[in-house]
């Protein structure tokens, strides 16, 4: 289902959008493979790193779902694609990372709370660069995407 040619839809003021929509539930998905893939690796690797490749496993998956459901039929080439791609997460990742690590090991222990600490900082840092990544993606990585 393609949106329609209206630039009130399309505008960056307008959040509703159905592609913002689909960005979104494709998000929240690859969050959960996200956060998913953290808790496994936390078995083997520290938390930075496991919230590092648990990153990695998530973006996979985001760019797949994104470039099949959200922007489709990018001007851009798929090595374009996929080079912003890297770019915009990259960007994410570090947003994710710095809020995950700043809550778990500062924020959360001061106020309190020591049951869960790393999962609830970690779901809060996935959310973090969604609207940043969305507007990188949009502009950068799908171009012209319909």
């Amino acid at each position: 289902m393609q949106d329609p040619p209206s630039s009130a839809i399309e505008s960056a003021s307008s959040p509703t959008s159905s592609r913002f929509v689909r960005f979104v539930l494709v998000s929240g998905f690859a969050a959960l493979v996200n956060f998913g893939a953290r808790v496994v690796l936390s078995t083997w690797f520290s938390y930075p790193v496991a919230v590092s490749w648990a990153y990695v496993a998530g973006i996979a998956t985001a760019f797949c779902l994104n470039r099949r459901l959200v922007f489709r039929e990018s001007s851009n080439s798929l090595r374009t694609q996929m080079a912003w791609f890297v770019v915009v997460n990259l960007a994410g990742l570090a947003q994710t990372l710095l809020v995950s690590l700043f809550l778990a090991r500062w924020l959360l222990p001061r106020l309190g709370v020591h049951a869960h600490a790393e999962e609830i900082a970690h779901a809060i840092g996935i959310g973090v660069p969604a609207i940043t990544s969305y507007y990188g993606h949009k502009w950068l990585s799908f171009r012209g995407a319909v």
